[in-house]
């Protein structure tokens, strides 16, 4: 199916069929996409966690306030953003840019020096807000490609965060679970996938200037 199709399909699953699960070739595929996506300055401040044993979705329902989705899915993506981007983490990322690239690190240090002043004047909480924007690019990407696919998804906010950073012993001084994303396949018993899509008009969504 073409991705106009692809994305006409997608709706919110509230139950999926516990017993289909994602061929792994697949889900690597989503994965790569995620992997994909753009990220500002490249730095990718976040940490995409992929629950795929029964046991630990087990672990995790008590967190959401809509279990059914965790319960039935095949897979869940749980994306988590840096509070923080310390030095250790710049050395690692301009490393891997020299290693990539085949060039002196100590040739990107205009680069670096700019992305370093540019975060020693950023609040806390700016550079929290910048991370979990770079998240949920992400998770566009993921939806998206899931999409294409023919995988289905549900994205999620609706969770406890202490719960989750707890059992995937998360360090919240340094990262925060921003969201997450179940994948699978629709259920027979879901009757929301033949609900009628609904979207602004075009004319009350986009303006031509």
């Amino acid at each position: 199916m073409n991705y106009l199709e692809a994305l006409s399909r997608r709706y919110s699953v509230k139950k999926f069929n516990p017993e289909m699960i994602i061929p792994q070739d697949t889900l690597l595929n989503i994965l790569e996409s995620g992997k994909l996506a753009a990220s500002s300055l490249g730095l990718q401040p976040y940490k995409i966690f992929v629950v795929e044993s029964r046991e630990m979705k087990e672990k995790l329902i008590q967190a959401f306030y809509n279990p059914s989705q965790i319960s039935t899915c095949s897979h869940l993506i749980i994306l988590v953003s840096k509070k923080n981007i310390e030095k250790n983490y710049l050395d690692g990322y301009f490393k891997h840019i020299s290693e990539v690239r085949h060039q002196p690190v100590e040739s990107l240090d205009l680069f670096r020096n700019s992305i370093t002043g540019h975060f020693s004047r950023q609040e806390h909480d700016d550079i929290l807000n910048w991370a979990e924007k770079q998240s949920y690019i992400v998770l566009a990407n993921l939806m998206y490609a899931a999409a294409i696919e023919n995988i289905d998804t549900c994205p999620m906010e609706g969770f406890r965060q202490d719960i989750i950073e707890e059992i995937l012993d998360i360090d919240s001084e340094k990262e925060k679970v921003t969201v997450t994303l179940a994948l699978g396949y629709r259920s027979e018993e879901d009757q929301f996938q033949n609900m009628k899509k609904v979207r602004k008009p075009n004319d009350k969504l986009f303006k031509f200037i």
